[in-house]
């Protein structure tokens, strides 16, 4: 605001210049006064806000481990609009692939007649559990153990002892080992 406009001003708010009618000194002394004034109700407030406590200090959460671990998140199912396949697979190891065929062999009969087992031929990459799960539905008998172990020629065997309500031979003859 250059001078003229400012004199401007001063003569529509109707207050006069410190210039123009006030002393230097008088100036000065005013504004040393309301320097005071500021300074005194700024230490009121502050007063006021010692009295009343200092409400900025806030909580926080007490941590009892040093390593910091990212919260887990809410994670919602998938709901896809329409299935990525048109036909779920089928499995691959059911349970005629799971068990290959029976052994006649004299070693194999042996067992059935003194053991209470059968003796299997099976897939390579049936366990146990599947091979007991696969007998019990073919032949609908209840199985005590499963022994395997994978012959020279690279194929599994498996021995399935009976449960002792049950007995080999009857079963190697409804299966038609025998």
């Amino acid at each position: 605001m250059g001078p003229k406009a400012r004199k401007e001003a001063l003569r529509k708010t109707g207050k006069k210049g410190p210039a123009q009618n006030e002393p230097a000194a008088k100036v000065e002394a005013r504004a040393k006064q309301e320097a005071k004034a500021k300074a005194k109700s700024d230490a009121l407030k502050a007063k006021k806000a010692a009295l009343r406590g200092n409400i900025a200090t806030r909580k926080r959460k007490v941590r009892k481990q040093v390593t910091f671990r990212r919260p887990k998140t809410l994670k919602t199912p998938r709901k896809p609009k329409y299935p990525r396949k048109s036909v779920p697979n089928r499995p691959k190891l059911d349970q005629f692939t799971i068990i290959k065929y029976p052994l006649t062999t004299e070693s194999a009969m042996k067992k059935i007649e003194e053991n209470n087992t059968l003796v299997f031929i099976t897939a390579l990459k049936a366990n146990k559990f599947q091979i007991k799960t696969a007998v019990k539905k073919l032949y609908d008998i209840d199985v005590a153990k499963v022994n395997t172990l994978i012959r020279p020629d690279g194929q599994k065997k498996a021995y399935v002892r009976l449960a002792p309500d049950y007995d080999a031979l009857d079963i190697a003859n409804k299966i038609g080992i025998i």
